[in-house]
């Protein structure tokens, strides 16, 4: 058992190293277009979305905190990348939308990026990167179930403390 959590911890030692790197790379990549890894994130998220989202679900889509990415969606509409829409399921939680100056950035962003992510490819091949896509889904499936298992325990603990 004790080697296979090492094997856990290791992977994610690996994620955070790549994450940084990528943010890094991105980061010195987009800036001569006006943009930072986290405000491309966001706009990329927005382009690949099926629909219009609310901040809370970019923030949730993406693992983080919903005040952080408030923050970035709130500078991307003073800059005009994106706007805001009524949203007709909930009043308050207004929609984010690209803007066309929106799409523009986020496009030129994936063209910088293009030769990174081709090297990349060139170098791990297409089919073990979606073995890897396929293998963190199945990753951030268990965490999330684990951690709302623990959740419920805690919520239901606190109920019973509660009701004492």
């Amino acid at each position: 058992m004790q080697g296979q959590t090492i094997d856990v911890r290791a992977l994610a030692f690996a994620i955070f190293a790549a994450n940084g790197r990528l943010v890094s790379a991105g980061n010195d990549l987009v800036a001569h277009l006006g943009l930072t890894s986290a405000w491309w994130q966001v706009l990329a998220a927005l382009r690949y979305a099926a629909t219009p989202l609310p901040t809370a679900s970019i923030a949730r889509n993406m693992g983080l905190a919903r005040q952080g990415v408030q923050r970035i969606v709130d500078v991307l509409a003073v800059r005009g990348l994106v706007e805001f829409r009524a949203n007709p399921h909930h009043r308050r939680a207004k929609l984010v939308v690209l803007t066309e100056a929106g799409l523009r950035a986020v496009t030129a962003a994936e063209q910088v990026v293009a030769p990174l992510d081709q090297a990349i490819v060139d170098r791990i091949g297409a089919d073990r990167l979606r073995h890897a896509v396929r293998t963190l889904d199945e990753m951030i499936d268990v965490i999330s179930q684990e951690i709302d298992a623990r959740r419920d325990v805690s919520a239901a603990r606190t109920s019973e403390t509660m009701a004492s």
